[in-house]
C-alpha cells in the first residue's frame, strides 16, 4: 500500500495545467457525446467528426508535449485512458447496433479489463505503469482507422464497395493485434511478478506490449 501511495503522490506532484493535458481532458469529455450520437439520434456523421477530432487531438497533445517540454505523469495516464474509452464506447455502440458481433467486442473489452487489473499488481510489486509498446500502438492505430470506416459504410455511401472491405480488414488486423499485444503484456506482468518475488525490494520498468 505504501508503494501505491508513493506512486500516486508522483502523479499529484506533476504539473496539471498543461496544454497537452487540457487536450487529453477534452478528448475524454468527447466520449459520452460520441456514444450519445451513436445510440441516440444515430448521427453517424457527427459521431465520425467527434472521432476524427479525437484522433487529431491525440496526435497534437503528443507533439505539444515534445515541443513545449510539458511532460507529466498525469498526461501519460490520460492519453491511453482516452484511447481505451473510445474503443470501449465504440464497441459497445457497435454491438447494440449490430455492426460487430458481441463475442468480438467482448474479447477486446475483456483484454482491457484484465490489463487494467494488472496495474495495481505491478504497483504493489514496485513497478511503474509500463510504457506503451509499438505493437499496442499499431493495434490502436488500426482500430482507430477501422471505426470511422465502419461508420461510413453504415449509411448510403457512394464508395461503399471499396471502403467496406478496407474497414473490415482494419477491424480484423486491429482486433488480432490488440489481443496479441494483450497476451504479450500479460506474459511480461507474470514475469515481472516472479522477479519481484525472487528479488524482494527491487523495482524496475519494462515495455508494454
Amino acid at each position: 500500500m505504501a508503494r501505491i501511495k508513493e506512486a500516486a503522490a508522483g502523479v499529484w506532484d506533476d504539473p496539471w495545467w498543461t496544454l497537452p493535458n487540457l487536450l487529453s481532458v477534452l478528448r475524454l469529455a468527447g466520449v459520452p457525446l460520441f456514444l450519445w450520437l451513436l445510440l441516440g439520434p444515430h448521427s453517424d456523421l457527427l459521431a465520425l467528426l467527434v472521432l476524427v477530432a479525437s484522433g487529431i487531438t491525440d496526435w497534437l497533445d503528443g507533439k505539444l508535449a515534445r515541443w513545449l517540454g510539458q511532460y507529466s505523469r498525469l498526461g501519460q495516464l490520460l492519453d491511453p485512458a482516452a484511447d481505451r474509452l473510445y474503443i470501449i464506447a465504440t464497441l459497445f455502440a457497435f454491438v447494440l447496433r449490430g455492426v460487430v458481433p458481441w463475442w468480438a467486442a467482448t474479447a477486446l473489452i475483456a483484454r482491457d479489463v484484465v490489463l487494467t487489473l494488472c496495474l495495481p499488481v505491478l504497483r504493489y510489486h514496485g513497478y511503474e505503469p509500463p510504457d506503451v509498446h509499438y505493437l499496442g500502438k499499431a493495434a490502436t492505430f488500426c482500430l482507430m482507422y477501422a471505426f470511422p470506416l465502419l461508420l461510413l459504410v453504415q449509411g448510403d455511401f457512394s464508395f461503399d464497395a471499396v471502403v467496406r472491405p478496407v474497414a473490415y480488414a482494419f477491424t480484423c488486423w486491429g482486433g488480432a493485434l490488440y489481443l496479441w499485444a494483450g497476451v504479450l503484456y500479460l506474459v511480461q506482468v507474470i514475469a515481472a511478478v516472479r522477479v519481484a518475488h525472487t528479488h524482494r525490494g527491487r523495482s524496475g520498468r519494462f515495455g508494454r506490449a
